[in-house]
Order: C-alpha cells, then structure tokens, then sequence
C-alpha cells in the first residue's frame, strides 16, 4: 500500500520539476536529431535509444506533444516551433485514421495543446490557424465516435484495434477527443443525415467501461475485488451481449494491468471536470447529469482505491497486480519498488499517468466540498510523482534518450529490453511514460505558479 506523505506540498516538488524539464530539453533534441522518422514512430527505447514497433501508430502525439508541453512549461520558442512544424507536416493522416482507438493520445497532445496555448494567450496565431486547430479536433472527434460498437441494451461503445467485440481499457484517456469535438459544437454525420451526439458517445463509452471493465465487489465473478479492472472486454456481435474479460497486455484476464488500471484512473476524473463546463442543456439528450456524475465518480474512487492499496509504498507499481512471480519478491506491498529486482518488472509509466488520475480526482473532490476525502486522493498523486521525479525512475544520463525510466509495454509479448545480466526489463523508456510525466509536471508546476488550473479543455469552443 502507498504509504501517502500527508504533509507534502506541490512546492516541494519544484526543485525536482525544474531539473525535469531541463533533463527534457536535450532528451527531446536529442530524438529531434537521431530519431528516423521513416522508420514509424518512436515508440519506447532500446539501450536507451527510441525505436518503433509496429502495431498501430499511437504514439507519435505524444513525441510532438511532449515539445509543446515543454514550450507550455519553460517558454521556449523553439520547442513550440517543433510542435508546431510536425503537427502540420505529419500529424494530419492520425485525424481520420479509422483503424484506431487512439485519437485523444494523438490528437489532443499536438492539434488540443495549440489550440488551448492559443486560446490562453501564450502563443500568437491568426485566426485561420485557430480554425484548422478546430477543424482538425472535430474531424478527431467525429473519426474517433465512428468506431462504434452497440450492445444489447441499446448502449454501446468505442471499440478497440482489435476489431468491434473488444472494448479497452485504454479508451477512457482517448475519450478527450469526442468531448473537445462536442465542446467545438461538432457532431458524427451517419447515414440518412442522422446527427450522432457526441456527448452521449462518450457518456454511453464511460459507462460501459465502468460497467464491465472496472469491477465494484458486487458479486460479478469469482475475482471480484472493488476497483480492479481488465484490459479488454468482450461482447458477443451477433446479440450485443458481454461475454467474458481478456487481457493483451496483462497477465491475465483476472489479474489488473496496472497500466490499464491507470487509465481508467486519469480518464474518469478528467472527463468528471470537463463535464462541470457543461450547461444543463447538454444533459437533455443524455441523460440526468447527477447519475452521470456518480457513475463515473464510482469508477474513478473504485480504481484509485485499487492503485493505492495495491502499489508499492512509494507509489510505483509492478507490471500487473497478479504477475506469476511477484511471490518472489516477499511482502513487496509493504516497501519501495524494486526496478532492478529478478523476478518482475515495475511499470514507471502507469505511475506517471496514474499520478495524474489522483490529482485530478482529489482536486475536484475537494472543489465539491469533499476535503478529507479528496485531500487523501491529491496527497497519494504528490507521493508517487515525488518518487517518479527522481532517481531511479527519472534519467539523469545524458546518453540516454528516454526521460523516465523503468517503462514496461507488452510483457506477454516480449517486446522490453532486458540487459545483460538482468532477468527482466529495467532501465528503458516509452513516449507514453515520456509525455506523461511531462504532464504531470505540468500540470503541479502550473498549481505551484498559481497559474489557471491545468486541463485539456481549458479555453478550447469557449
């Protein structure tokens, strides 16, 4: 269980935030100059080098999104102007990619961030360049609510890779890009003229995730523990009915993927945010929106819960929560992570995004008049990303062009990189984690400066 610092400040983390975004710099020159990009995108590194690995292309976003987040945080000129120059040169075939779930990890890291920094007033921009940050967002949003599966209720959801029987995990962090579609007055034309709401695709998504993906101790099954979560769900096409969890990259259909689970945990409480901007009038086609709100106030609670009673005490979580070797670690609950260890890997980059989920929900929690409860979710994100922002997990070598380490991305597959005279993979990076932990710094550094609260929303069709 996280052993939560009750008396940790945002403050007390600015010393190591402002060595973060200077490690950042030469780490994003660094793949600017050495990477290929006709090789695909870089996706996670290889002795300490980014390389792709095909499967779908998800992580490009996060490669140019990581150089405005870091323009957003230091107000360097020439990391907007790379964010910039590759959005427009190479961003624009993922806005009406149909074969993905990945349109919020994307799009909304380049086109989302321009857009807000714009509506913020830290960058100048004609109003042209305003509308094709739009444009691009709508035609996101639109592609993104395409990828629709409906279910024997009547309900449905944003199907994965995978094809239309699976629902992800994942799909919670994407969500971003059909609110900012709605959030811009964008709606899915389908045939006969038929008007697809955005709003309800995304509420109707949240709602099956939380209802299938994310467990309550409600007697669904066998393994039934409040706040664990699958990776993939799967549904029976020809009647619409949910037949039985899965994993692709967890150890099992009923163990917890503690990356899946971080989504899950960030994806909630910010959409519980985005909805708070919304007036009454957009509940009317939907739904009430105080049971909207608690349903996925029930998600997110169940799933941090899960993550802190079920993380190591410094906040860093092994690869899956039922990893068939973790016995042999002894009692590794009760003290720190081990990345170095010889029996299971740490995923860093869960970490990183589920910091975030915390934060997100301690913060609107207490901006409902919750303070206790939020303060416990708000002081367990501080922990983990006061261990995450530092070393072990935080590279300080130059060499290397990954920014946190100790990164895991499909173990059942094999894919990580385990180096000589290590049993299993440490000391590598991935964009997902990169980008994520720049995020997070964000995101308290902008609580620290008292600058407006950091969202993905903010400023964007208001």
């Amino acid at each position: 269980m996280i052993k939560i610092n009750e008396k940790l400040k945002p403050a007390d983390l600015g010393k190591k935030i402002e060595k973060l975004w200077e490690l950042s710099a030469a780490k994003i020159h660094s793949i600017e100059k050495n990477y290929d990009t006709a090789k695909g995108s870089p996706v996670f590194t290889v002795k300490g080098k980014y390389t792709t690995r095909g499967w779908t292309e998800w992580t490009q976003g996060f490669q140019y999104g990581a150089a405005i987040l870091q323009f957003d945080a230091t107000g360097e000129t020439g990391f907007l102007e790379i964010g910039r120059d590759r959005t427009l040169r190479f961003m624009a075939p993922h806005l009406t990619h149909m074969g993905v779930h990945d349109h919020g990890f994307n799009n909304v890291s380049t086109y989302g961030n321009l857009l807000r920094l714009l509506g913020e007033g830290r960058i100048e921009g004609s109003e042209w360049e305003k509308h094709f940050y739009e444009l691009a967002l709508k035609c996101s949003g639109a592609a993104q609510a395409r990828r629709w599966t409906s279910i024997h209720d009547g309900t449905g959801y944003i199907y994965s890779f995978n094809g239309p029987q699976s629902l992800f995990a994942d799909t919670m962090r994407s969500l971003r890009s059909l609110a900012l579609g709605h959030r811009l007055g964008h709606v899915l034309m389908e045939e006969g003229d038929e008007k697809i709401n955005l709003l309800r695709r995304l509420v109707e998504h949240a709602f099956n995730n939380g209802r299938y993906n994310v467990y309550y101790r409600e007697g669904r099954d066998s393994y039934d523990l409040r706040g664990r979560t699958v990776h993939e769900s799967i549904f029976n096409l020809n009647d619409g009915n949910y037949r039985c969890p899965s994993s692709q990259q967890g150890f099992s259909p009923f163990t917890t993927w503690t990356r899946g689970l971080a989504w899950v945990m960030c994806g909630y409480p910010e959409e519980l945010e985005f909805l708070d901007t919304l007036d009454d009038a957009a509940f009317e086609e939907i739904g009430d929106r105080k049971e909207i709100e608690a349903m996925m106030l029930k998600a997110a609670e169940a799933a941090c819960d899960f993550y802190i009673a079920h993380t190591p005490v410094d906040g860093v979580p092994y690869w899956d929560t039922g990893a068939p070797n973790l016995h042999k670690l002894g009692d590794c609950l009760n003290k720190p992570a081990d990345p170095f260890n010889d029996h299971e890997p740490v995923d860093a980059s869960a970490a990183a995004i589920a910091a975030q989920g915390l934060l997100r929900l301690g913060h609107w929690l207490q901006s409902k008049g919750k303070k206790k409860k939020g303060q416990r979710y708000w002081q367990a994100g501080l922990t983990v990303l006061d261990t995450i922002f530092d070393e072990p997990y935080l590279s300080f070598d130059k060499k290397h062009q990954g920014l946190l380490l100790h990164s895991v991305y499909h173990r059942p597959n094999g894919w990580d990189y385990i180096p000589p005279k290590r049993k299993v993979p440490c000391g590598e990076s991935s964009m997902w984690g990169d980008y994520h932990v720049r995020e997070a710094a964000l995101y308290v550094q902008r609580i620290i400066r008292q600058e407006p609260y950091h969202t993905f929303f903010h400023t964007i069709g208001t």
